[in-house]
């Protein structure tokens, strides 16, 4: 919300001294949700459904309201892998842990992922850049 503009160390653990497949699946999330709320969220006349607030009144139920339930469905940041189930219910599905669905989606991305190959030239360049600075750096001669 200051204006950073960079989400550093995804997928990092022990200080970065380990990468995480799992652990990458689980923080694009949390980026997502980030990116989701830095997008901005509108407030306006219909968004808090100020209709519905008068309607229902001090004390009354507004959670339950057609539109609530629509923008809470609609318009959070919907997560893929987080669970956001009471506990009885999410144990009733399985009781799988964030770690589990990630690490799952991480193996099935290794799995079924095919990028498309470098061109012939950009990977002769990156080659190129990764020589000279070797060369530089005195690691090959």
């Amino acid at each position: 919300m200051a204006g950073a503009n960079l989400i550093y160390g995804l997928g990092m653990l022990e200080s970065g001294i380990t990468l995480g497949y799992g652990q990458m699946v689980m923080d694009a999330e949390f980026a997502g949700m980030i990116r989701y709320v830095l997008q901005g969220i509108p407030v306006n006349d219909y968004t808090l459904d100020c209709d519905s607030i008068r309607r229902v009144g001090p004390g009354g139920n507004h959670l339950t309201e057609p539109l609530t339930v629509a923008h809470t469905r609609g318009y959070q940041s919907l997560s893929k892998f987080i669970d956001r189930n009471l506990m009885d219910n999410w144990l009733l599905e399985g009781g799988v842990d964030l770690k589990t669905k990630c690490d799952d989606e991480a193996k099935r991305i290794l799995e079924t992922h095919h990028p498309v190959p470098l061109s012939d030239y950009a990977a002769g360049t990156i080659k190129e850049i990764v020589q000279k600075e070797e060369r530089d750096l005195g690691i090959i001669k």
